[in-house]
């Protein structure tokens, strides 16, 4: 990779956020593989809805602890070549998943796919801060788009190939990890060579964007963690259990149900590069508020309607919902500048996090009541939208840099 420009910030590097929303998608495709294929391990295993969840758990709930400790090492000591590492752990928890002989081998496996998340999603985070060129919503919208649009792909090629091939075909997709981990080496050279001179272009800028009181800060970041609790809830329902709500209500196949859950995720892609471009123009908070509170109508009425219409429902609530991630990531990063890897991992690790206490809690609660009632609970979530009135207005105007870099990676 190279950079013809001295500047360190003068422009937005998109070769260097399309070489990692590429990686992110191949992550999450890799990583959506193991929700996409719960009713196979459920069937193969004799697993009841709480084991599934606590699959999901296994898997969330590692990238959850470590992620935020990945952010505040990276934060003192950078480490350009670490996303490679990571992605070699998820490289090899695909490969006990297609091998797994037992429940705890398949425990393990997700717990080796969320290492990988732990070292992914705040690194890659930081370097798209880095390759920004100031347009901090755009960057991390690209970013995440590519993992929105992994989780899309994994259950179509789940239906399409490890329903037709069996649970050994999931190792076929370590061929992905390899190609990313090249991939990543490239990044990690770029961010070593131009990266690093950002970064410290930005942290001594940044080191007077410092304003609120840190009273106020706790209570903003405790405000931001209650919306990523309603965010994430309702997300963890869709994820691990749409297909279950709509083979039971619907009769449907398999196949059919994971099509229908590509829809979800697929407008989830849509919906994190909306919601990035949106907040540089418009504002953090505005964004939040819109797609937090703005989803309500349609989770509420989601679980009332038929098979088309529950379809048609999936895709407006996807959107919307997505919107808020990049918004809420880069608004935790404008309130403290000076941690940016470390608010990523937080956040990021709180998604993962309250994705996974969210899919065990919600699978013990449908094993005790329904799957009917779990989606009827969740649709009030996003009533907590409510709180985004208590964010303050940081007033941070986007630094557009006034040229885009076409050569910025290579």
């Amino acid at each position: 990779m190279n950079e013809q420009s001295n500047t360190p910030e003068a422009a937005t590097a998109f070769k260097v956020l399309a070489a990692i929303s590429v990686c992110h998608f191949l992550n999450d495709m890799m990583q959506s593989l193991l929700p996409a294929i719960y009713p196979i391990l459920k069937e193969n295993y004799g697993l009841d809805f709480g084991q599934v969840g606590l699959l999901t758990f296994t898997f969330q709930f590692t990238a959850s602890l470590l992620q935020p400790v990945v952010g505040v090492y990276t934060d003192r000591k950078p480490q350009p070549y670490s996303l490679v590492v990571g992605m070699g752990s998820t490289l090899c928890g695909l490969i006990l998943l297609s091998r797994a002989g037992s429940y705890p081998a398949l425990l393990m496996g997700a717990a080796l796919i969320g290492v990988g998340s732990a070292v992914l999603h705040p690194e890659s985070s930081r370097v798209a801060r880095m390759a920004s060129g100031g347009r901090h919503g755009l960057a991390q919208a690209l970013f995440q788009v590519g993992g929105n649009a992994g989780s899309a792909a994994g259950p179509l090629l789940a239906a399409f190939v490890v329903l037709q091939f069996g649970q050994s075909s999931v190792a076929w997709f370590a061929v992905a990890a390899l190609f990313a981990m090249i991939l990543l080496s490239y990044v990690g050279n770029w961010y070593r060579a131009h990266g690093m001179a950002r970064m410290k272009s930005q942290a001594a800028r940044d080191a007077e964007s410092a304003r609120l009181p840190r009273g106020r800060v706790a209570l903003t970041l405790a405000v931001l963690i209650a919306l990523m609790f309603s965010k994430f809830f309702y997300t963890a329902s869709m994820s691990s259990y749409y297909t279950f709500f709509l083979i039971e209500k619907f009769d449907i196949t398999i196949r059919h149900a994971q099509i229908l859950l590509f829809l979800f995720l697929g407008s989830t892609a849509i919906g994190t590069l909306v919601g990035g471009a949106v907040g540089d123009r418009f504002g953090r908070k505005a964004v939040i508020w819109a797609s937090i509170l703005g989803v309500l109508p349609f989770t509420l009425a989601l679980p009332h309607v038929s098979l088309f219409w529950t379809g048609v429902l999936t895709m407006p609530i996807g959107m919307i919902l997505a919107s808020a991630f990049p918004a809420i990531v880069v608004y935790g990063q404008e309130l403290l500048p000076l941690r940016v890897g470390m608010v990523a991992g937080m956040f990021f690790g709180l998604a993962f996090g309250l994705g996974g206490v969210g899919a065990a809690l919600l699978g013990q609660l449908a094993d005790v009541t329904s799957i009917a009632y779990v989606f009827q609970l969740c649709s009030f979530l996003p009533f907590i939208g409510l709180l985004a009135a208590f964010l303050p207005n940081l007033h941070s105007s986007p630094r557009i840099a006034p040229k885009a870099s076409t050569t910025a990676a290579s």
